[in-house]
């Protein structure tokens, strides 16, 4: 492995520092303040700011299209996630926007994709249902053909970002008679649209979610997405990359798994907890030398360094699980003044070690649960079969 340092050409760096002092400007206390307080992950000024000076249409085209070169894609990647911007929402939209652009008519590609770039139009995830489980497939929303139109009525749990969207990428049940995958056809549904309810959930962590009913809500066939019946040729691709399970880059300049943008939270935490345990205090020695705290402290870098390493859905899982492990041992070795969140007075570490501990139990349900997760590499990694889920049938003799 190689770990000299990227020797950057001269036109890179002047990019590099074009986006330095870009996220330096709008990237303010504020915005970070407003991130905490709503749990949002979303600043429509900077989602706006991003889109008008190209951003957001650089980093999803590829570079034949006028897109970021590999090392100015991966320069952009990184800085983001140093600068800390708030991105859900722009995930969200940038992977539903493919699907768009794969599979929506001409019509639809042309009202909402220019908006997407420009930062106007965000897409948001309507996949879970509140007894749905991970097994999105089992999906109950009925969408029953009325006319050119559709009728649609049904609740979808987790749809983060939808109270700062325009439109929904859902998943919907058009023949309830056949198998569950055959069952399925996806909308983008627009979220003016009469009988959409949006409701927020906190999320333990800070976040907020949303849980969306629809009521009778009228759909225009123009928004269907794909074949009727073909839903889960639409989803497939998307679930992938939410999934982690993506090919790894032959240049090395794109990251090995998903998650990484939670894991750089996890990183900043044990350096900060490393640091603040590095100081003397007022009687001269440092809370390192004590060896079990050197070696919590140890173990937990070096469980943060083998997670990042992991590639594909193995860091999915990796770090998810790094984070549930470690969360405890970093505020144990701090103490009570752990237990205070960021911007606090006293916070050991400005609170990042108690954000990372909140933070971990959702880390493991993003997308599905660590154990689905787990189940898809045995299967489909390890060649394990399928898993039988069904509970054991009690033969009567």
């Amino acid at each position: 492995m190689d770990f000299a340092q990227v020797e950057l050409a001269a036109e890179d760096q002047e990019f590099l520092g074009e986006v330095r002092s870009f996220l330096k400007t709008h990237i303010t206390d504020e915005v970070i303040q407003h991130d905490r307080e709503t749990g949002d992950n979303f600043h429509e000024g900077v989602h706006l700011a991003l889109g008008a000076a190209g951003y957001l249409e650089a980093e999803w085209k590829p570079e034949a299209q006028g897109g970021f070169s590999r090392v100015r894609r991966r320069i952009w990647e990184l800085e983001k996630r140093r600068f800390h911007v708030p991105w859900v929402t722009w995930g969200t939209t940038s992977m539903v926007a493919r699907s768009v652009e794969s599979f929506g008519s001409e019509e639809l590609k042309a009202e909402v994709l220019p908006r997407v770039f420009s930062g106007h139009v965000r897409l948001c995830l309507g996949y879970t249902e509140p007894e749905g489980g991970s097994d999105v497939a089992t999906c109950k929303t009925r969408a029953v053909r009325d006319g050119d139109g559709w009728i649609i009525n049904g609740s979808k749990m987790f749809t983060t970002g939808a109270h700062n969207c325009q439109y929904v990428f859902l998943l919907t049940n058009t023949d309830p008679d056949a198998q569950k995958h055959k069952s399925l056809t996806m909308f983008l549904v627009p979220l003016d649209s009469p009988g959409i309810e949006i409701q927020g959930v906190r999320t333990v962590d800070g976040d907020r979610t949303n849980i969306v009913y629809y009521s009778d809500v009228r759909v225009d066939d123009k928004y269907r997405l794909g074949e009727v019946h073909g839903g889960w040729t639409v989803l497939r691709e998307p679930l992938n990359v939410e999934h982690g399970a993506v090919a790894a880059a032959a240049d090395g300049l794109a990251d090995v798994s998903i998650m990484m943008h939670q894991a750089n939270f996890m990183a900043t935490a044990v350096d900060k907890v490393a640091a603040t345990v590095g100081r003397p205090d007022t009687s001269g020695k440092r809370p390192v030398d004590d060896g079990a705290v050197a070696y919590r402290l140890g173990r937990s870098a070096a469980r943060v360094e083998a997670a990042l390493s992991a590639p594909s859905i193995f860091g999915r899982v990796a770090i998810a699980q790094t984070m549930r492990d470690i969360g405890p041992d970093l505020m144990d070795v701090l103490g009570a003044a752990a237990t205070l969140p960021v911007g606090t007075d006293g916070a050991g570490d400005d609170g990042a070690s108690e954000y990372v501990y909140r933070f971990a139990p959702l880390s493991g349900i993003y997308g599905g649960t660590l154990e689905v997760f787990r189940n898809m590499i045995a299967q489909y990694f390890l060649g394990l079969g399928k898993p039988a889920y069904a509970p054991p049938v009690n033969k009567v003799s």
